[in-house]
């Protein structure tokens, strides 16, 4: 059987050393769609206009230095009248070329603006479908809490990789091209060796600190994943916290893993100020020999003060990509080990899939059939053992046995969320492996017995069970389902918020929007997996009418634990460790005198002293009542 864990997948994105090429390539249908003719366009736009902002940028230097020499001529011959204008001009040109190159840089970063964000909505799109796509296995597996904080960190990831691969990183090391270019054709190799070397050793270390710190970042990431899931944990189960009392041990624990985040994060911060010390120390050694060659150049006649000051500005104006790219390392470093989770989540295959020739779903019925069925989630811990049995269309069959039994294993290769080991299950003949997912889940119905409501309205859950359903369809199906009334007396009605997995409803309200959105749903196939053990016998005894209603002339499969709900069955199936031992109608089963009729007379006694604890409660109220009406 597949299982989708992520452990033993290698990456295709990676913040491994060396892998960052691989990466790049992997990330390119992410920084130029290839269906967004709009986005490409938008992409080269920003690509000329950066480069029209380097070659200003490049004139800069060659401005200042006319200003400089036009000013010491000037000095020099101050009786030349026509030379004033001239450094004026320069000085206007060195404006303009700093104004160009800011203007350019900045419709840049307007042009692709649209498409780091359209990377961002992609891969969190493509991340989102897959999670729904992969199995049940996988998300019993999952911390929810820490998942959403690897899709968080990763759709952030993303637009720093784009944004820095497309616009920066390429245009910086042109720069330098361009630099070292002018500093071999004016002023020899002496000053070109000095520059390259400068930047060679800028960016190794660059390179070498930032690969070390990829372990940092990634036990911080861990840390601040286990936090967030605790912490998630811990508020939706707050009434359990707050049962037993445990609010201190609830902070301990997640203090426990901010810990950790802090130690992580205080190390992140303490490298990044080495990395940025050693960087400072290489630029600025190569800086002064560089200096000092030029100064000496001047002194000896071979260059011009404009020369120093030429040699000096584009020093300082090569600096700012220089520790650009060491910052664009970093962060795509940093962003890559943000991102290589969510990337090990997208290289996941998903444990069902359909076939390639996998066709919808036809129902004419339904039946339903388990055909010697074997199944386990793990290979030394079987769960069904050579199950068969059948839902003849439009009967409730019902599945009854102790806890453990596999009762709602069932109803999950019903659905298809597992595959059998051995054996089929099949609808109308069809084995469910056979058809398309989306019709097969279509056609079933499913009230559980944990509702798990969304933290909306009432109506949007009621209709939740058919898209596009109007408001009458969702009150009618209210209706149906006996909570109508109910609904009328709350202050926004259907508008009515139901809070954090519907904790503000009591759970037989929460069972009635169950059963009203499976009624909207109307599924030829109805499934009741132990739909009312979770409530009081009373409130059960009203619900019940409502199932009976939805049930009838439906295909239904019935998986229960209060057996006082499935009397009525057609055929009532008793299973024990994952076997079929009993089967037949409620009075033939307790004729049998076996494990049925055991477990009937257990839920009678349970049943009585009910019955008995809710008659001394009220008799003990009553008398306290007359007593204070006495007193």
């Amino acid at each position: 059987m597949a299982n989708d864990k992520t452990d033993d997948i290698k990456p295709k994105v990676s913040a491994d050393e060396g892998s960052l090429l691989t990466t790049i390539r992997h990330l390119w249908s992410y920084m130029w769609p290839s269906d967004r003719f709009d986005l490409k366009v938008r992409v080269m736009l920003a690509i000329g206009a950066l480069l029209l902002a380097k070659t200003a940028t490049t004139m800069v230097p060659f401005a200042y230095k006319a200003v400089i020499d036009s000013l010491g001529a000037q000095a020099d011959n101050p009786e030349l009248l026509l030379g004033i204008a001239v450094p004026l001009v320069f000085v206007f040109a060195y404006g303009m070329a700093n104004i160009i190159d800011n203007g350019f840089q900045q419709l840049r970063d307007i042009l692709f603006a649209g498409v780091g964000q359209h990377a961002v909505r992609r891969l969190a799109f493509e991340t989102f479908s897959h999670l729904h796509r992969l199995s049940l296995r996988f998300h019993l597996q999952r911390r929810i809490g820490g998942l959403s904080r690897v899709v968080e960190r990763g759709t952030k990831g993303i637009e720093t990789i784009v944004r820095f691969t497309m616009l920066n990183t390429a245009p910086a090391l042109v720069e330098f091209i361009i630099v070292g270019g002018i500093f071999a054709y004016m002023f020899g190799f002496t000053l070109l060796a000095a520059l390259i070397i400068t930047i060679w050793a800028y960016i190794w270390f660059t390179i070498r600190a930032s690969n070390w710190r990829i372990g940092i970042r990634r036990d911080m990431n861990e840390s601040d994943a286990d936090a967030n899931s605790k912490a998630v944990d811990s508020l939706l189960n707050y009434e359990t916290v707050k049962y037993f009392g445990n609010e201190e041990l609830e902070a301990r624990r997640f203090d426990a893993s901010m810990e950790k985040y802090e130690r992580s994060a205080i190390s992140m911060w303490t490298s990044l100020g080495f990395l940025n010390f050693g960087q400072g120390i290489i630029f600025w050694a190569g800086m002064i020999v560089i200096g000092l060659f030029s100064a000496n150049g001047v002194l000896t006649g071979q260059f011009s003060i404009g020369d120093f000051v030429l040699i000096n500005t584009f020093m300082l104006q090569i600096y700012r990509p220089l520790n650009f790219i060491g910052f664009v390392y970093r962060e795509i470093r940093q962003g890559l080990a943000d991102i290589e989770e969510m990337f090990m989540l997208l290289d996941q295959d998903p444990e069902i899939v359909d076939k390639p020739d996998a066709k919808p779903l036809v129902i004419d019925g339904p039946v339903v059939r388990f055909e010697n069925v074997s199944f386990h989630y793990d290979a030394d811990r079987p769960i069904l053992k050579n199950v068969s049995f059948e839902v003849p269309a439009g009967k409730t069959i019902a599945v009854v046995g102790p806890s453990g039994a596999g009762k709602s294993t069932i109803s999950r290769l019903i659905y298809r969320f597992y595959d059998v080991a051995d054996g089929r299950v099949t609808i109308d003949g069809q084995d469910v492996r056979d058809v398309q997912q989306k019709s097969l889940r279509a056609a079933i119905g499913m009230v559980p017995q944990d509702t798990v409501l969304f933290n909306d309205t009432i109506a949007y859950n009621v209709g939740y069970g058919r898209e596009g359903a109007s408001t009458e369809e969702i009150a009618q199906a209210a209706n149906m389902a006996q909570i109508g009334e109910v609904i009328k007396t709350l202050p926004k009605g259907f508008e009515t918020p139901v809070g954090e997995r519907g904790l503000k409803l009591s759970g037989g309200e929460k069972q009635r929007v169950a059963i009203a959105r499976t009624i909207l749903k109307a599924p030829p196939i109805l499934i009741l997996d132990e739909a009312t053990s979770a409530l009081d016998t009373q409130t059960e005894r009203d619900i019940q009418s409502a199932l009976d209603a939805v049930s009838e002339n439906r295909t239904t499969l019935v998986i229960a634990h209060r057996l006082s709900t499935v009397i009525n069955a057609d055929e009532i199936i008793v299973l024990k460790s994952g076997e079929i031992v009993e089967r037949g109608k409620h009075k033939e089963l307790l004729a049998q005198d076996g494990l049925y009729a055991q477990m009937w007379q257990r839920q009678l006694e349970a049943n009585q002293a009910e019955e008995h604890l809710r008659k001394v409660t009220k008799e003990t109220a009553d008398f306290l009542q007359t007593t204070k009406d006495e007193g």
